[in-house]
């Protein structure tokens, strides 16, 4: 693939033990990572020197998960996102001033999509999240590779949710739509997007957003009509989610809403 290394494709290969990868990868530039596993999920953790966290503003977890469906490159589903965080935590670790960012690496988000939401891989993490009071703002990136709108995912809370937790979720959508509306100069949209990562911590009472990315010409269809699933969505899961499905404009766009992300301070 012209715009991204040789690394890349040797993540996407079948053969990759994704998992020592992504370590060996961030050890390889002098980032630290810790495997955890909860649930029989492994997941990385990455966090910074204590100079990079001041606890008067709030902690913003970021999430990309880095399983994939067997049979699958998974490039875009979810390798584009892992990688480009990846590269994010590498300019975070020479941050000038404090980010207040930790990033996971998470395992077994696909399993979520056939079994619900408790044998998602995150929902180990979030029920410990919600066990020891931690009430991070959580930004999930999931399928960022192909497209240059970047979509939030569509908040939708039951009706029977506690109006507290509807007011802090609602403010971290809205604060994400800003962080969108800085970085893209307004080319975003809200709308309903797949299961991902977000819905564990959503469950367990955690603020959080999902983000995506769409070719214009298929987010203006879908915002039209959402049974005009996005040829994107159609590719995942599937040999055809592959390099050549990637678009470099999705990877520039990303590394601006990740750069706006970690200048982004909300005080406690």
């Amino acid at each position: 693939m012209g715009f991204l290394p040789e690394e890349f494709s040797s993540f996407i290969s079948p053969q990759c033990n994704r998992l020592n990868f992504i370590r060996s990868w961030l050890s390889s530039k002098g980032i630290d990572s810790t495997e955890i596993s909860i649930d029989g999920k492994n997941h990385i953790l990455v966090q910074f020197e204590k100079s990079a966290y001041n606890p008067k503003f709030r902690i913003k977890t970021v999430i990309a998960h880095y399983d994939r469906v067997e049979g699958s490159p998974g490039a875009n589903d979810n390798s584009a996102a892992v990688w480009q965080i990846m590269n994010w935590a590498v300019q975070l670790k020479s941050y000038q001033y404090f980010h207040n960012v930790r990033i996971f690496f998470t395992d077994g988000e696909e399993l979520g999509s056939n079994t619900g939401v408790t044998e998602q891989g995150a929902f180990g993490i979030a029920s410990t999240f919600q066990r020891l009071g931690i009430k991070d703002d959580v930004y999930v990136f999931d399928a960022c590779g192909r497209g240059n709108i970047p979509v939030l995912s569509m908040l939708n809370l039951g009706p029977k949710t506690p109006a507290a937790f509807v007011k802090t979720a609602s403010d971290l959508y809205v604060r994400t739509q800003n962080i969108l509306k800085k970085a893209t100069g307004g080319r975003w949209l809200t709308l309903p997007t797949p299961y991902s990562d977000n819905a564990s911590f959503l469950a367990c009472g955690i603020p959080a957003v999902a983000i995506t990315m769409l070719p214009d010409e298929e987010a203006s269809l879908y915002a039209v009509n959402t049974s005009n699933l996005p040829l994107t969505w159609k590719l995942f899961h599937s040999e055809k989610d592959n390099e050549h499905s990637l678009t470099p404009e999705s990877f520039f766009i990303m590394e601006k809403i990740l750069t706006v992300l970690a200048e982004t301070k909300i005080p406690c």
